[in-house]
């Protein structure tokens, strides 16, 4: 898919990675271990980023975790992103530290000087900030409330007040000349998180991280990120995604690479697996077949495309586009190679045979 030229960005450089303007987007995720616990962090930070993650970004809520930072940074080759929420002397140290960005949430640190001792520190660095919204910190909290203003900030709507409040934040980064900048703007569902980035590209130029915060299970996550993401990115709109999944990281990366690579903005890593949803036509064992299939495919990379089917109404067809495919019958399985038939064989032996049939083409394929 090509990328809407109205809403291209300018460049920003995260250590020895550039997203913005016409890089490729960019996937990442965040480590849910403690960062002081340097070896669980960094078996996480392996097992994401064989996955495909490219930017990671870890937790720093106490000295301990900055302190963490240098023994992990010198063992990872991926930037790292710390996240900072309440206290600006953890920027600090996580910036002497090595990291290539910092994360600030302006609804959580509002003293301006503090912000701008991180601005200083990160100039003499050249350290990247992301200044991050988020829906939950941004709406005045209810301790708060009597103290507040009838002003006409209570009429507006959510996208509004958070593009609002980071115009206002990010005020301060541009009177400091400080241009080496990612914006966020995260909301719990999909249709605000739309809304709000939307306007977000259309106010500024910087690169735009994009993503849904808090957006639930592995199940639910998926749906409305993808939804969000999906939407946005089609438009041209993105520049960095994380997919935010309650649950184990990597799930975030395979769910963040299927929505690029469905909307062919990068290539896939791996094996794409078709598979039919299955109906009264069916007469085999489908749904077994295509997770045998499903599992047995985490263990190849070549970036194949594998089609499972359960009939002869779709099976050929999608066959014929397939690298390779089952398609099934009445206790038999017909086994296709770039869309020519090459056997039939009982059921019990169509997943082995397939993948017979894989290890061939890929044989074939040229290095």
């Amino acid at each position: 898919m090509a990328r809407n030229q109205h809403n291209f960005t300018r460049s920003v450089k995260i250590g020895n990675l550039t997203i913005g303007s016409d890089n490729p987007i960019r996937v990442q995720s965040m480590t849910n271990v403690s960062t002081c616990q340097i070896d669980s962090c960094l078996s996480q930070i392996d097992r994401l980023t064989r996955a495909g993650c490219e930017i990671i970004r870890l937790a720093v809520p106490t000295k301990a975790d900055t302190a963490a930072l240098p023994a992990i940074i010198t063992q990872i080759n991926i930037p790292v992103v710390a996240d900072v929420h309440f206290h600006y002397a953890r920027a600090i140290e996580a910036i002497e530290a090595g990291v290539h960005k910092i994360r600030l949430n302006p609804g959580n640190i509002t003293d301006y000087d503090q912000v701008r001792k991180v601005i200083d520190a990160c100039k003499a660095n050249n350290t990247a900030i992301r200044v991050g919204v988020n829906q939950g910190s941004i709406r005045p909290r209810k301790e708060n409330a009597a103290q507040q203003q009838h002003t006409s900030q209570q009429h507006q709507s959510l996208p509004e007040l958070m593009v609002e409040k980071l115009t206002e934040y990010v005020r301060i980064f541009q009177d400091a000349n400080f241009d080496n900048l990612v914006l966020s703007a995260k909301c719990h569902n999909a249709a605000d998180t739309i809304t709000v980035y939307r306007a977000v590209s259309n106010n500024f130029d910087y690169p735009l991280h994009l993503g849904v915060t808090h957006s639930g299970t592995v199940q639910t996550g998926t749906i409305r990120s993808a939804v969000a993401l999906g939407a946005l990115l089609a438009e041209g709109i993105g520049n960095t995604i994380r997919v935010s999944l309650a649950g184990d990281p990597v799930a975030e990366v395979e769910t963040a690479w299927e929505v690029l690579t469905s909307l062919r903005l990068r290539p896939r890593r791996g094996p794409e697996l078709i598979a039919c949803p299955t109906c009264g036509r069916t007469e085999i064992d489908l749904l077994a077949m295509a997770e045998q299939v499903n599992q047995r495919l985490k263990e190849i990379t070549y970036p194949l495309t594998v089609a499972v089917m359960g009939c002869i109404v779709n099976g050929p067809g999608e066959a014929a586009e397939a690298d390779v495919a089952l398609c099934g019958g009445r206790d038999k399985a017909i086994i296709y190679r770039q869309g020519k038939k090459i056997i039939v064989v009982p059921a019990k032996e169509a997943v082995e045979t397939l993948f017979q049939q894989i290890q061939i083409f890929i044989a074939q394929q040229p290095t």
